[in-house]
């Protein structure tokens, strides 16, 4: 039995927006942070968008200035933007070349978990910080990647988590 998970890709950004094109409308737009789509499957539950809403705020996908450390602070440590794109079509498979959604979680219940999901990031950081598209509307997300730095982040499987690996000693060499 495979589990989809709940999918974030996470893009670290200079500036992203979302708007409709029927109406040329800016619905959000942020500067400098992260940009993330969203999947959420048909078995994704609140405990999920918990994992996956610290998962994404806490990942280290900046530096420091002046050439300082690479990847060693999160969106938070930088004060920056978050941008949330629900989109269903990452939880795709492919039947020959043409893509299947039944793994996606239909629109009325994503609805309801998504807003949840962007509760839960707004709660961890700052309302005014976190930004969203229009969910179940047909968008145009521009994104200005930095770096380019994309990163696809799954929920674990159900059950109990993996052990870490712990370091192995480098084998010894025979006399």
């Amino acid at each position: 039995f495979f589990s989809w998970p709940m999918r974030g890709v996470l893009q670290r950004v200079l500036s992203a927006s979302v708007s409709l094109p029927e109406t040329a409308q800016t619905v959000s737009s942020i500067g400098p942070g992260i940009c993330v789509l969203v999947g959420i499957s048909r078995e994704d539950t609140l405990e999920e968008a918990k994992w996956l809403s610290k998962k994404l705020l806490n990942t280290r996908v900046f530096g420091e200035e002046h050439g300082g450390k690479t990847w060693s602070k999160c969106v938070k440590d930088i004060d920056g933007e978050v941008l949330l794109v629900s989109q269903f079509t990452l939880c795709h498979v492919l039947k020959g070349n043409k893509p299947d959604f039944h793994n996606a979680m239909g629109p009325d219940p994503a609805r309801q978990l998504f807003d949840q999901f962007v509760e839960l990031c707004r709660a961890q950081y700052r309302p005014d910080r976190v930004h969203v598209g229009a969910f179940g509307e047909h968008m145009q997300v521009s994104i200005e990647n930095n770096g380019p730095v994309t990163l696809v982040i799954d929920t674990p499987p159900p059950g109990p988590a993996p052990k870490e690996r712990k370091p192995q000693a480098p084998p010894s060499k025979a006399p």
